[in-house]
Formats: structure tokens, C-alpha cells, sequence
């Protein structure tokens, strides 16, 4: 009798152990722990925890570890190509944990946040914005002869833009730009943007690339910079990728090459 209690209660011990194992293959245990895992990995990719994946998810890991097992009985581990490869993804998997764990140490806090939105915004301080309005043509007299005729006001600026603008995008709506930084344009006609005032128009034509222009400065505001919470993503994602590129380049700074 006591050695039947003592059998059963082994057993009862034991019983956890087993049913830690959620499938058999040819003799090679898949646990637990390792379906856990692998569902923990499609919950982060934005999977639902459901028993519907955990189905889904065992029999992909017997599906795998058939396939591994075959690949090893063939041999195909030992090929040079493939430890290569089996090195290089070891290799990947260690640099993003690596990569992973530094930011989980290093975390962009709401101030460096705002320390670096405040030294952005500061770049724009007193830029422009320019509502603008152009004339393309082909030849310089022609420009010229456009530019007096609007000067004297033989022709609005938005009718002569419509019948001479070679311009397709701008030329049938009058001319017009739209809103935007000087910075949009090439630095030609850039350069002659940012001499003009509200209201002022190019007395002389402006030479590019694509012809002559004859340019007019509608309105002028200064540049709206965003909010940080309206940047805040973007911006939280250069601080990471600043941050781990300076890690990396310290590393290798550290290191003894030769």
C-alpha cells in the first residue's frame, strides 16, 4: 500500500512536466513554452491571442519541425551555403535585440523630444511662405514685352499667364502657384522670389532651366511651423535612428580592428 502511494504521488509530480509538451515529433518534443513563445511573436505583429492561432500556430511548428528534421537527416545543415546563411540571420536576430535592448535603455524621453523640436523650430524662424503666380515663355523679348504690357496695364497678369504661359499646371489657372517656401522652385527663380514684397511683380524677366519667367508675389506669411504633437512620431523616429546610429558608431570606435 505505501508503495503504491508512493508511485502515485511520483506520478502526480511528473504530470506537469508532461503536460508541458504539446506535440511529438518522431520522438522530438515541441513545449509549451516554445507555442507560448511563438504566439507571443504573432501577438506583438498584431495577431489575436485566440484557440483558433494557437491550432494554426502548433501545427506550423510540427509542419517546421518535419521539415527540419528531413533537412538534417539529409544533411543539408552541414552545407557550407546554408551555415553560412543559418550565421548570417544569427548574426541579423542579434543586432536588432542588440538594437532593441540599447533604446530600451536609452528611451527618448518628452524632453529630448522637445529639446529637438525646439532646435528645428528655431531653423525657421523668420522664413517665408510666398503665394505666387508666374508667366513661362520661350524667348527674353517676349518676356519683356509681357512684363510691360502688365506693367502697363494693357493686360492683367492672370490673362497674359493664360494665353503665353507655356506652363500647363499653372498657365490656363492664371499663373497661379500657390502657396509654398521659395525653397520649391530652382534657385533662379528662388533668388528673384525673396527680393520681391507683397504685391510686387519681376521687372525684369528671370532666366531657368525651363525658359523666362516673369514672376508675381501675390501675398507673403510667415512659415507655420507644426506642433510637436503633430510632428512628435516622425520626430520620435529620427531621435531612435540618431540614437542607435551613434551607439553603432561607438561600438565600432571601441573595437580593436586591424
Amino acid at each position: 500500500m505505501k508503495r503504491l502511494a508512493v508511485f502515485a504521488a511520483s506520478c502526480a509530480i511528473a504530470l506537469p512536466a508532461f503536460a508541458q509538451t504539446v506535440a511529438t515529433v518522431n520522438g522530438q518534443d515541441i513545449s509549451q513554452k516554445q507555442l507560448d513563445q511563438f504566439v507571443a511573436l504573432l501577438i506583438s505583429q498584431g495577431a489575436q491571442d485566440t484557440p483558433e492561432l494557437r491550432t494554426q500556430v502548433k501545427q506550423e511548428m510540427v509542419n517546421r519541425l518535419v521539415a527540419v528534421q528531413a533537412a538534417e537527416k539529409a544533411g543539408i545543415d552541414k552545407q557550407p551555403e546554408v551555415l553560412q546563411e543559418i550565421d548570417l540571420a544569427r548574426q541579423g536576430i542579434l543586432v536588432r535585440a542588440l538594437m532593441a535592448d540599447h533604446l530600451k535603455k536609452n528611451p527618448i524621453t518628452d524632453a529630448k523630444l522637445k529639446s529637438e523640436y525646439d532646435e528645428i523650430k528655431k531653423t525657421q524662424a523668420g522664413k517665408h511662405e510666398y503665394k505666387l503666380r508666374h508667366i513661362l515663355v520661350e524667348d527674353e523679348q517676349a518676356a519683356k514685352d509681357l512684363t510691360a504690357q502688365i506693367e502697363a496695364k494693357k493686360v492683367s497678369f492672370e490673362d497674359a499667364a493664360k494665353k503665353n504661359s507655356k506652363d500647363p499646371g499653372s498657365g490656363e489657372n492664371g499663373g497661379e502657384l500657390g502657396w509654398g517656401p521659395a525653397t520649391n522652385y530652382v534657385p533662379e527663380f528662388a533668388e528673384a522670389v525673396e527680393k520681391l514684397k507683397k504685391g510686387q511683380m519681376t521687372d525684369t524677366p528671370v532666366k531657368t532651366q525651363f525658359g523666362w519667367h516673369i514672376i508675381q508675389v501675390e501675398d507673403v506669411r510667415d512659415v507655420k511651423f507644426p506642433t510637436l504633437e503633430e510632428v512628435k512620431p516622425q520626430l520620435e523616429e529620427m531621435l531612435r535612428q540618431q540614437e542607435l546610429a551613434e551607439f553603432q558608431q561607438d561600438l565600432v570606435k571601441k573595437a580593436t580592428i586591424k
